[in-house]
């Protein structure tokens, strides 16, 4: 997506940005402030330079590099570039990152993402919003096997959006509907938004992997049902499709369709929990499984040879740009954390909170008041990032297991994307119901999509309330691993 032109607000934004920016490093650099004072400035500058548009690892990397300078001088910080940036990628817990990325590159090229709308309509489209049900249930499984939140919302909403318009859906419920799916895909695992977190937090990735798991299909199930509450008290919203040429010889056809996507799912999620595969070797197994069925798909649709070479040759060119940015990320991360541990922040907010008297559900009420604000100016790496190093002392100590840490601030992360003025995913929904082969010449405005998320948005935090009063829900299944 193409950022429009700054106008005169933009303008002035950034030069604000760009002042608190230069206050923050000359602090930094010729006050001589405490440590406690140096960790805050490079939290600050690094927000600052994520406002003005700055690249979140790019940030990070260079307000922590100048917090190390000014509490430790530069042999630290000449020894943080030398070690950190191998130390920090060269990690097993990061080594499943290029294959979940090329596992959803390869399915998504190869065309198999896009049975399974159909199989899901053809199995579900008799509910009330049964098109909208059909497409929540679509991007769980499409999550479950490529964990791309913007690919799948592309992939559902280019052939969800047009049928549900075309049946005489309100086009709030259809691309709220489809930005609802999205936010799925770095929930349920693979996840490498959980695997970022893993690897930051010191926790087993395939623990926290599993940990993805209920949460994810708590989320699924309480949007379908806000679809089917919705659809049921105002049936305008969502007028009933006429199911009766729709045979049970159809439905099995369609699974029969879909039964490469359940395969893959099948070996990530069933390797892991069995203790049969680490999650590394789940993400190599997964990724040859999809690039099997890849390959027997497009031959069968008639393709060549080098047409198919050509599509693995996109999709290993989309994992090396991927994975690439991601590890910058991991890097920029790492070294903020150094920065921030010598600073002795977090053990200063840790016993801050702690002086406070809050409970963990305190706390955590608050946190999501806070992870709702972020959300609406950040991205959702860069929250992430950016919080983990900060905030982990303190619930430490407040007893909050860091596995159900990782699966809160995801689910925060994900909604993040919904909201306004950032709410990525709701332009990209936006983008798509504009094209006119997708709106069928009815124009859908971005206030109808940020009105579509709303119940949604509402949707999950529910099930982020109930997370936060029983978080057995959340560890139960990695202690049942192998």
């Amino acid at each position: 997506m193409t950022r429009p032109a700054p106008g005169r607000g933009g303008v002035v934004f950034f030069a604000i940005g760009l002042a608190v920016a230069i206050a923050a490093a000359g602090a930094m650099l010729f006050l001589d402030p405490s440590n406690h004072a140096v960790g805050v400035l490079v939290i600050v500058l690094s927000i600052v330079l994520l406002l003005m548009g700055v690249p979140v690892g790019i940030a990070m990397l260079g307000a922590s590099l100048l917090g190390l300078w000014s509490m430790s001088g530069m042999r630290v910080v000449a020894s943080t570039l030398r070690n950190v940036a191998f130390d920090s990628s060269a990690s097993w817990s990061y080594s499943v990152i290029p294959m979940f990325v090329l596992m959803g590159m390869i399915l998504w090229r190869s065309g198999l993402t896009a049975n399974a709308f159909e199989s899901a309509r053809r199995w579900l489209g008799w509910l009330p919003g049964g098109l909208a049900v059909a497409t929540n249930f679509a991007g769980a499984a499409l999550a479950a096997s490529s964990g791309s939140t913007i690919g799948i919302t592309h992939a559902v909403g280019r052939v969800s959006i047009p049928e549900m318009l075309k049946s005489g859906y309100d086009p709030k419920i259809a691309v709220g509907s489809v930005a609802a799916a999205g936010t799925l895909g770095q929930i349920i695992p693979p996840s490498l938004l959980l695997v970022i977190y893993a690897g930051a937090a010191q926790v087993p990735v395939g623990q926290q992997l599993l940990a993805g798991v209920v949460p994810g299909l708590m989320l699924t199930l309480a949007f379908a049902f806000l679809i089917i509450g919705q659809a049921t008290i105002w049936p305008s919203l969502a007028p009933r499709i006429d199911m009766s040429t729709v045979t049970w010889r159809m439905r099995i056809e369609s699974l029969l369709g879909s039964l490469p996507i359940i395969l893959v799912v099948l070996i990530v999620i069933g390797g892991l929990f069995s203790g049969v595969f680490t999650a590394t070797e789940s993400g190599v197994f997964g990724m040859l499984a999809a690039l099997l069925f890849g390959v027997i798909h497009q031959l069968r649709q008639g393709l060549g040879w080098r047409a198919i070479a050509l599509s693995l040759k996109e999709s290993l060119a989309g994992t090396l740009v991927s994975s690439a940015s991601i590890f910058l990320l991991i890097l920029g991360v790492s070294v903020l954390t150094r920065a921030t541990a010598l600073s002795q922040v977090p053990n200063a907010l840790a016993s801050a909170m702690v002086d406070l008297g809050l409970s963990r559900e305190g706390l955590l009420l608050i946190l999501i008041l806070v992870y709702l604000v972020l959300g609406m100016f950040m991205d959702t790496l860069a929250m992430m990032l950016l919080t983990i190093p900060v905030l982990l002392g303190p619930l430490g100590a407040l007893g909050v297991d860091p596995l159900w840490f990782g699966v809160f601030l995801v689910i925060m992360a994900e909604v993040g994307l919904l909201t306004p003025p950032l709410g990525i995913l709701s332009f990209i929904v936006h983008r798509i119901a504009s094209d006119p082969e997708a709106n069928l010449g009815r124009p859908v405005p971005l206030t109808s999509v940020f009105l579509g998320v709303a119940p949604f948005t509402v949707a999950a935090l529910c099930v982020v309330l109930i997370l936060i009063l029983a978080p057995d829900v959340v560890t139960w299944l990695p202690g049942l691993g192998g």
